[in-house]
């Protein structure tokens, strides 16, 4: 769908899921997502097919991230529409990213999240987009942060403390 310098974003293909599975079997990476990391590379298919379903139901969904160097499937990020009330907000986009261990701390969440925010104001002609990450998971914040999100309030998602984020298209 779009590039930035060192990654190209593009829709997620049923083709992705042994690297998916690389990701979201992880532990680590779990671990500020309710630490529990799929087991089955079916749990995988389901979840790709549920991505390309939103594509289809609201035009946008989270997106392959690719290295451009490589060609290699690094992880994903992208708007999602969330219908369904969190946080008491509905219908409101949100910007999320996940990467395979071994490529954080490179700066590509940092690098995704802008091209997202970009294609969400620029593309969708979105106001405001939000955010929401563990409390605990600073690294997360520091990325909302270096992209323009500012800290809204702490609330209860199913138990965890979350960090609610939002930042607004500048005119």
């Amino acid at each position: 769908m779009f590039e930035t310098e060192r990654l190209i974003l593009r829709e997620l293909l049923p083709t992705d899921e042994e690297a998916m599975f690389e990701l979201d079997s992880d532990p680590e990476v779990h671990k500020y997502l309710g630490n529990s990391p799929v087991e089955e590379i079916e749990d995988i298919r389901k979840i790709i097919k549920f991505i390309r379903q939103q594509y289809i139901d609201n035009g946008v969904g989270r997106l392959a991230v690719i290295e451009k160097s490589t060609n290699t499937f690094i992880g994903w990020a992208g708007l999602k529409l969330f219908k369904n009330s969190i946080n008491n907000h509905s219908n409101f986009y949100e910007l999320g990213y996940r990467f395979i261990k071994k490529y954080w701390g490179q700066g590509f969440a940092t690098e995704a999240a802008k091209a997202c925010l970009n294609y969400g104001f620029e593309k969708l002609n979105l106001k405001e987009i939000y955010a929401m990450t563990d409390k605990n998971n600073l690294t997360s914040k520091k990325v909302l942060e270096k992209t323009g999100f500012t800290y809204v309030e702490t609330f209860d998602d199913n138990g965890e403390q979350t960090d609610w984020f939002k930042i607004i298209r500048r005119a």
